[in-house]
């Protein structure tokens, strides 16, 4: 009986992370022989959120897409532009679907538990990892955790955390005021009021869309102030009267802190506690497929979990970004028009999804004023 809660990989947390990485583990035949669980606390039976990311058409993902699009629109108050996304495509993908395609996968592998129940304590025996839940107690030889913590910050002076915090409504309109095949990928064409304001729209149709009132600082609002920016964007496009269908709000945090320097050699931070959030955008999804075939090859090599290497030049990039709109929040309109102003499309994307070379990188760079990075430099620097 002792040895049914023993398991070589213990998955806590069953989000997009934890289920990428289940589900990569269960399809590779290496792993095959191996016994994995999935703890986590919730039942994951409701669309609890939206997940939008580009990459080319065609994919693993592109059966459980809600919708996609070929064009984007950048605007800013003196500044807009239409983006053929192509050989992209801007892709939303709802909770739900993802829950419930990856879950039905994973019911039909043999060496596979899942299991609801909420995680108290991870603890790195170094022959083993302990793993206690509020019912039941676990071994397991590695443990995968995307359980959020907030150590991040206890070191905001060294390392700046702002936030992408936004409310979102699916509205459906009187007025025929959406183009179906265009997001507004920003729009900064709105008072900023010393942050980094913009609207986000994905439209699915003339009358229907999910707009929502981003921002990207250090303090969250009250729920009534996004409100409002909503209303007054709609009012402004002529929406005339409008209901709201549904509702998000979410708050992701934007840092370049080294979240991996918790790891042990048996226990990983993945997903956002892993700082596989995209510090500069706050986009997760991708980073996390990629971040999923990192871990599986890595596994293959038998080496503790803390000599995964986890920092490269984007890295630090997104620390040098993050320490200039923390500092100028009220500049990040100014920051974000110049890059899409001066680069190609093809190449603002490939940056962001840390897929550029060097030398596509320093045409980037150039995009920028200097002196605000070279402060940012010097100071991490001296």
């Amino acid at each position: 009986m002792e040895n049914e809660n023993h398991f070589d990989y213990i998955i806590c947390g069953g989000g997009a992370s934890g289920l990428m990485l289940a589900l990569a583990l269960c399809s590779d035949s290496y792993f095959y022989d191996k016994k994995i669980l999935i703890i986590e606390k919730e039942s994951k039976n409701s669309n609890d959120r939206t997940w939008c990311f580009w990459e080319a058409k065609g994919s693993v993902w592109d059966s459980l897409l809600y919708n996609q699009w070929d064009v984007a629109e950048f605007k800013a108050s003196n500044f807009s532009k239409e983006i053929a996304l192509d050989p992209f495509q801007y892709k939303m993908i709802r909770g739900i679907d993802f829950y419930k395609k990856i879950q039905s996968e994973l019911a039909s592998k043999p060496n596979i538990t899942i299991l609801e129940e909420e995680v108290s304590s991870i603890e790195d025996q170094k022959n083993h990892v302990s793993v206690s839940g509020t019912k039941r107690q676990f071994r397991g030889q590695k443990v995968f955790s995307s359980i959020p913590t907030r150590r991040h910050l206890e070191h905001k002076k060294k390392f700046p955390v702002l936030h992408q915090h936004f409310i979102g409504w699916f509205v459906k309109t009187e007025h025929p005021i959406f183009d179906p095949k265009t997001i507004q990928f920003m729009d900064f064409d709105l008072p900023q009021k010393g942050n980094t304001r913009f609207i986000y729209v994905l439209p699915f149709s003339a009358h229907e869309a999910l707009v929502e009132y981003t921002l990207f600082s250090a303090d969250l609002l009250k729920d009534e102030e996004y409100e409002a920016a909503i209303t007054d964007y709609l009012n402004q496009k002529n929406a005339g009267e409008f209901s709201i269908e549904d509702r998000e709000q979410g708050c992701i945090p934007m840092t370049a802190y080294p979240f991996w320097k918790h790891n042990s050699p048996n226990v990983m931070h993945i997903g956002t506690a892993g700082g596989w959030t995209k510090a500069s955008t706050g986009f997760t999804f991708q980073k996390s497929m990629r971040k999923t075939k990192e871990v599986i090859n890595f596994l293959k090599t038998g080496q503790d979990l803390n000599n995964m290497e986890q920092r490269n030049r984007f890295w630090f990039y997104d620390l040098l970004f993050l320490d200039v709109l923390s500092k100028h929040n009220e500049k990040g309109h100014m920051l974000f028009s110049l890059m899409f102003k001066k680069n190609k499309p093809e190449r603002i994307f490939k940056f962001l999804d840390e897929q550029t070379s060097f030398l596509e990188e320093i045409k980037i760079m150039r995009s920028f004023p200097v002196g605000l990075f070279i402060k940012a430099l010097w100071k991490r620097i001296f």
